[in-house]
């Protein structure tokens, strides 16, 4: 690749980090090396093994298993510290694709250093490929981004009750 491009993936509607994991796939079929980042999430979801034995780095995980809404400021701010250290790791680990699963919600809520998450974007290596996702991307996400996909909910089986499930959801 001469010059890496930014994705981003964004909306209210499934499918982002789908999206995000069936490129890396893709990539580690054509031998590029793959990192990935996941804010927020628990780093248990189903595609994250099949992708280490693909040969993706990845870090994942919170400092706690509570959501965002439900954690003390102690543990919104080890989380924080947490992420900016995955970053900062993926950051030098000379990946060709950096995926970071769930971006935009980080960013808002103060759970990683923009800065940081701007350097990541805005002064990535040449032929670096970035793929940012989550529902509400911050102004200069959008401006960044050479692909902009949005995924629209027209409909969802939560609204009939239907909890998330293993291997379709997680």
């Amino acid at each position: 690749m001469d010059k890496g491009l930014v994705h981003l993936y964004w909306g209210n509607g499934k499918g982002k980090t789908t999206a995000a994991m069936g490129l890396a796939v893709r990539a580690l079929g054509r031998g590029l090396k793959v990192s990935i980042v996941q804010f927020l999430k628990s780093g248990d979801s189903g595609e994250l093994e099949p992708l280490r034995q693909l040969g993706a780095d990845i870090w994942s995980g919170k400092a706690c298993s509570r959501f965002f809404r439900d954690m003390t400021p102690e543990e919104r701010e080890a989380t924080r510290q947490l992420h900016n250290e995955h970053l900062r790791q993926a950051l030098e680990s000379g990946c060709d694709l950096l995926i970071l699963d769930e971006a935009c919600a980080a960013a808002a809520l103060g759970m990683v250093d923009e800065s940081l998450l701007r350097q990541a974007v805005l002064e990535r290596p040449e032929g670096r490929e970035v793929v940012l996702t989550g529902r509400d991307p911050a102004p200069w996400m959008r401006e960044a981004a050479d692909y902009s996909t949005e995924m629209h909910c027209h409909k969802h089986p939560y609204e009939q009750g239907i909890m998330a499930r293993k291997g379709v959801e997680y």
